[in-house]
């Protein structure tokens, strides 16, 4: 009874998983733990220097956050009465998780077998055919910049013009209540 109420809830966790959507782009919600924040945040360092982060779920691309945590920087140098930005520093983090779900009909008493001290399912060269395990992968972005008034320097490959990538990635941009 205890192994079906487990696969029930793996179940409907893998149901809900599936219903899930990316991260859309987003401040960070004030009233949520700091482990599941997700979307932008900035910190104000100096009057032109921000640190900036986009965290995004499960279903977030590495791709997407990045773009995100660009449009940002890209939009909050327009907001503050700048041309464009440099980028200090970037970092895009990953962390990994793993889930095990087992298998209602295949973890049953009858399909297993006794050895080496303990109860194994039936397999082949080891293989636990009662379970699935799947990898989750979280990203998290982050950069430091520095926005400046004029022309962007074309010499600099760190140099962002912030109009321009508000333009060329708004397109790219999930916002909260809209679908892709």
């Amino acid at each position: 009874m205890k192994s079906l109420s487990l696969a029930l809830a793996a179940a409907s966790l893998t149901m809900l998983s599936a219903c899930a959507t990316p991260t859309p782009y987003q401040p960070v919600a004030a009233n949520v733990s700091p482990a599941n924040q997700r979307g932008y945040s900035e910190t104000r360092i100096e009057d032109n220097r921000y640190r900036l982060s986009f965290a995004g779920n499960d279903m977030t691309k590495r791709e997407t956050v990045e773009n995100y945590l660009l449009y940002r920087a890209a939009e909050l140098t327009v907001e503050s009465g700048y041309d464009w930005f440099e980028v200090v520093s970037r970092n895009t983090d990953e962390k990994k998780r793993a889930t095990t779900f087992e298998d209602p009909y295949m973890s049953s008493f009858s399909w297993r077998f006794y050895s080496r001290n303990r109860w194994s399912r039936w397999g082949a060269f080891g293989a636990d055919w009662g379970t699935d395990t799947v990898v989750y992968s979280r990203y998290e972005a982050n950069a430091e910049i520095l926005m400046h008034k004029g022309a962007k320097p074309d010499s600099d490959p760190n140099a962002y013009d912030a109009r321009a990538v508000k333009a060329n990635l708004e397109s790219k941009i999930i916002r909260p209540g809209t679908t892709h």
